[in-house]
Parts: structure tokens; sequence; C-alpha cells
């Protein structure tokens, strides 16, 4: 122990030497790299050895903010550190000459600032100040954004490891108790107590137990999985071995989608590094405990999210769901008792063995406690990452943090729990986000995907685009699933089409219900969810498609009719010269008109014209 002491002692004072150095540190999670992150290190490495600053240039992951990359920091020595926004290479020289030559922070395009022990800045918010941050709190994410994902120096720095040497000279038990009493559940979206799991695994029979971790996130606009694994390799391997010392596993497996390489990559430089460190391999920190971990590459299959799937996938069979009971705790990966558990829990467990079980527990409501990672995406604002207390409302999210409804339309739904989530209307924006809460209103947590939609969107279509994944995401191995999506999803396409019909409705509903109550797994039990809230909260939506033949979104193309107003349209000419199927006659300078039965409604008239002229009804 005494060596790791004195290994966290060194790596703690290069930490510190780095940090008091004048730096440049560009976000380069994959949401930076896709907005051009990679050029703008490019540049800022051109411009320092050109000019000879003197400044140290590094890279960290994403802080958060998705819709400001790319983003970079700069800080000076006993200055606050400033964290600029949407800096591309054409404005690297400005923000240098400001910042590094003369010393002057660039304000328009400050993002927000950390002042630590400095005073800050005027005219730069503080980072717990921002709409963004305020109502955030940041412990699984504390490090992405702040430190260099790609090595164990930055980590051990700032704490990392202490969870798993106070692990190890505790009693296993004693372990899998402090768990419990944090009151964490799984983040993967059953929101089982993670303890009791353990206890489980623990008190089972086998000559060999395993530790897997789910990093199979599939769910659309989801990103949480992939932030923390490419901002913090690290904690997710503490995790898996504090678990992996609780319930007797000698070796842990990370299940990863191949879609994200990035992510692969630092864990397997993280592996590398604790192992090189002694902190994982044989005999970790001369205890007598041993744990090795592996990753497997998932080859896309979304039903692969599901866990008995997930350890066929890991055992080379088919990706398809077990029959339940026996469960994983006593026959799981090769037929041995087997803790699962995604990557948002077991980052979490070195925080809650660190700081101890109370802390955690003085986090969210009653029956759930601590933190959420959630990912905000569609019609608001501010898309990005962001963790926050158990039990706030959905209000707080969307409108102070995601910043409101994009060109200040109106907010229509959200939906939470990715494709087999519900979808949530503006009544219940103040529902507080825990488990028992969004379940109430027909919803769920998930892994924490938030999708946002406003008043141009149609619910009918938003059920059928999420029925449509599920349906070509099903396994086929049980018959409510493969059959009972497929009918579902013609209904709902006939609804669109404008063909439906208002026995429809109740055979949807029906539907529902017996794919629920009898689905083999996960997937198929809960995607009747988008279908059975839009029913529930807009009903008249759907009713509209059938009795008026007519979708009050204008999204349906079957259901949409272009017509050119008389009295708005001078025959400029524009509209019939961009439609590409001849339906748009007339002279000019006199009104055009639409012949319907040629329109193919793809909407360039309305993109082309300039008076206004042109509607769709």
């Amino acid at each position: 122990m005494q060596n790791l002491n004195e290994v966290r002692g060194k790596y703690q004072q290069q930490y510190k030497e780095k940090i008091a150095r004048p730096r440049i540190v560009v976000g380069l999670g994959t949401c930076g790299i896709a907005a051009g992150g990679d050029k703008v290190m490019a540049a800022l490495k051109e411009q320092v050895a050109a000019r000879g600053l003197d400044a140290d240039i590094d890279f960290t992951s994403c802080i958060g903010m998705c819709y400001r990359e790319p983003m970079v920091e700069i800080a000076l020595p006993g200055l606050p550190a400033v964290i600029y926004g949407d800096i591309f290479p054409d404005k690297v020289e400005k923000l240098l000459e400001g910042h590094i030559v003369n010393k002057t922070p660039v304000l328009e395009w400050a993002a927000f600032q950390i002042p630590g022990d400095a005073a800050p800045y005027e005219g730069i918010e503080v980072m717990e100040q921002t709409s963004y941050y305020s109502k955030q709190v940041r412990s699984v994410t504390s490090r992405l954004g702040r430190t260099n994902p790609e090595t164990i120096v930055d980590y051990m720095a700032t704490g990392g490891y202490e969870g798993l040497e106070k692990a190890l000279a505790m009693d296993r038990l004693d372990v899998i108790e402090e768990v419990k009493k944090s009151g964490l559940r799984g983040r993967g979206g059953g929101g089982f107590p993670t303890g009791v799991k353990w206890s489980f695994v623990y008190g089972a029979q086998g000559e060999k137990k395993y530790a897997v971790c789910n990093a199979d996130e599939g769910d659309p606009g989801a990103f949480m999985d992939r932030s923390v694994l490419e901002g913090d390799p690290h904690a997710v391997l503490e995790g898996m071995a504090i678990a992996g010392f609780a319930i007797g596993a000698d070796e842990g497996y990370i299940y990863c989608r191949a879609e994200y390489p990035l992510a692969i990559k630092r864990l397997n430089m993280a592996i590398a590094e604790a192992e090189a460190h002694g902190l994982l391999g044989d005999n970790i920190l001369e205890s007598g405990f041993s744990f090795r971990v592996k990753i497997k590459a998932g080859a896309g299959a979304f039903v692969c999210g599901e866990e008995t799937a997930l350890l066929n996938s890991i055992e080379g069979l088919r990706g398809m769901p077990r029959v339940r009971p026996p469960f994983p705790a006593h026959k799981g990966l090769f037929g041995l008792p087997t803790v699962l558990n995604n990557v948002e829990t077991y980052a979490n467990v070195p925080f809650i063995i660190r700081n101890g079980s109370d802390w955690y527990a003085g986090m969210g409501t009653e029956k759930s406690k601590g933190s959420k990672v959630f990912c905000l995406t569609g019609k608001v604002n501010n898309t990005g990452l962001m963790e926050v207390p158990m039990g706030i409302t959905l209000r707080d999210i969307i409108f102070t943090i995601g910043g409101g409804i994009q060109e200040d339309k109106k907010f229509k739904a959200v939906q939470s729990g990715g494709p087999s989530g519900g979808c949530i209307p503006t009544e219940h924006l103040d529902t507080p986000i825990d488990y028992d809460s969004l379940g109430a209103i027909g919803s769920i947590m998930g892994s924490g995907g938030l999708v946002v939609m406003d008043e141009g969107t149609c619910m009918v279509d938003v059920a059928k685009f999420f029925l449509n994944f599920t349906q070509l995401e099903s396994c086929g191995k049980c018959t409510p699933c493969r059959e009972g999506t497929k009918r579902m999803l013609e209904i709902l396409q006939r609804i669109c089409d404008g063909e439906g019909e208002i026995e429809d409705l109740d055979t949807l509903e029906r539907l529902c219900r017996v794919i629920k109550s009898s689905a083999l797994c996960g997937l198929g039990q809960t995607c009747p969810n988008p279908i059975a809230t839009t029913m529930r909260y807009f009903k008249d939506e759907y009713v509209a498609h059938i009795k008026d033949k007519r979708c009050p979104a204008g999204v349906c193309k079957a259901l949409l009719q272009y017509t050119i107003l008389e009295d708005k349209c001078t025959g400029c000419g524009v509209c019939l010269r961009a439609c590409p199927s001849g339906a748009i006659t007339g002279e000019k300078k006199k009104p055009h008109t639409i012949d319907i039965d040629l329109c193919i409604k793809c909407g360039a008239c309305i993109q082309k014209c300039k008076f206004d002229a042109i509607v769709k009804k």
C-alpha cells in the first residue's frame, strides 16, 4: 500500500506542476472531434510553435456543452481557466493573441470560467452560475473536460483508485453493504438495487464468477456511456475491480459497441496502465485479490443491450435473450454467477466507497438516490451531456439547462428512455425525474436519453419512427415481439397514410397490453411505450389522422395538400422552376396553381417562395 501512496504523491506533484503552467486544452471527445476539434488542435500547435509561445497544449474529453464544440480551455498561472466555445481554426490566432500574449480573455467567445483560488474575470460567467451548470452536480462527470483521459497520472492525482485501495482493506460483505446503503440503483434502465444484485452473486455457488460491464449503448440520441468511457475510463475499471472483489470474481468483461472506437482505444490504454501499476492483474496491491478485464466489441445489434443477449454474444453465440429464470446472478456468463451493470453504475462505485454511502444517499429522492447522467437532444437549444440530482424536474432540464425550445417554438413532448420510453407532454413537465415518478406517467428512466419535440412534431409519426426502430432490432425469438411489433407498425403506417380506421386504435391498445405482458425480454416488453403514451396524451392527433384525414403538425406527406394563395401569388415563376414534378403551372405575373395529383409534396416550392404564397394543410 505504501508503494501506491508514493506513486500517488508523485503523480499529484506532476499534476500540480502541469496545471501551474500556461496551458491550452482542447476538447477531443467524439463530439469535439466531429465538430473539428482535431483541426483546432493542429492549428494551435502550429501557431504556438510559430510564435514561440510559452504554453503547453493538452487535450481532454467532452465537458458536456456539446452544442458549443469545438471547445478550448486557456489557463494562465494564478488566473482563472476560461473555457471558450465554437472555436474553429480561423479563430485561433486572435484567441492566442488576446489571451496568451496580452493576457486578456476574448469575452465574445468565452463560455464560462473556472476561478479556483483566483478572483474571477469580469464579464465571464463562473461555471456553477451558468444556466447550463447551475442545477447540475458533477461526480461521475467530474473529470470529463477537466483531465486528460489517456494518462493514469491525471486520474490518480484527482483521487483515482483510492476507492479500490479502501475496498481492499474492507471485508467483502462490508463493501456490498456500503453499496446497498448508498441506494445506488442500476443506471442501465432497470433501476435494480446494485448492492442487492451484488449480494445475490456473492451468495451464488460457482467455481468462478464474473463482473460484466454493459457498454452497448444503442438508444438513438444517447451518448452517456460513450462520454464516460472516453472521458474517465479508469473510473469504470476501478468500479469493476471493486465489484469483482466484493463478489469474488477474478475476471471481467466490458461489452462495448464497435461504433465507439475512441472509447475502446482509451479503455485499452487504461487497462494497460492499470496493469502496469499493479491496479489490475494478479495480486492487486499485494492483497491476494486478482482481477483482469477484457473488452468485447459488439457488432451493433440493439438487442445485445439486454443482459442475457449480451452474455450470449460474449460467449460467441447469436445475441438473443435467454428465458429467465435462471438469472445471470446464478447462471450468467458461461453458465457461472455473473454481476452485470452498466458503465454509469460502475463509475459511481469508486466515489461511493471513497466518500461513503451517506454522501451518495444525501443526493436524490427517497427511493432514487444519487445523481443521473442524461443526454439532451432534439428541438432544444442546448444539446449535450449533463449530470443532475435525482428528483430534478423535466422543466428544469429542458428550459434551464437546455435553454428552451429552438426558434422559440412551443414545447410539445419529451421522450425519456430511448425508443422504449414514453412521450411526456406539457402537463407533466414538473414531474420529478426518478424511477417511480416516470413509471407513473407511462415512461421509463432508461439509460438517460431525453429527446425534446416541438409543436411541429407529429406524435403518430414519432410513435411509428421508434416502433420501426425496435421492430427492426427485434431478434425474432419470441412471437409477441416478432409478430406484434410488425402488426402495430402496419397499423401506424396506415394511419399516417390516411387509410386508418377508428377501430385501429382499440387494436393498438390491445396489442400494447399483450406484447408488454408476454414478450421475452425488455426490448419487447417496453417497445409499446411510445404508442401507449402518445395515444394516452395525444389521442386527438390519431383521431384527426383517421377521421379528418389530416396531420395537425403537417408532417405526414400522404395527408398534406399544397395550395397557392391567389391573393399573395405574384406569378414570379420561382416556384414553377423549383418544382421537380411539374405540378405547378401558370402564366407570368398571374397566380399559379398546383396539380395535387402531380405534387410529390417535397416542399421545394415553399422553400423558394419569397411571398408566403404557398401553404400546406
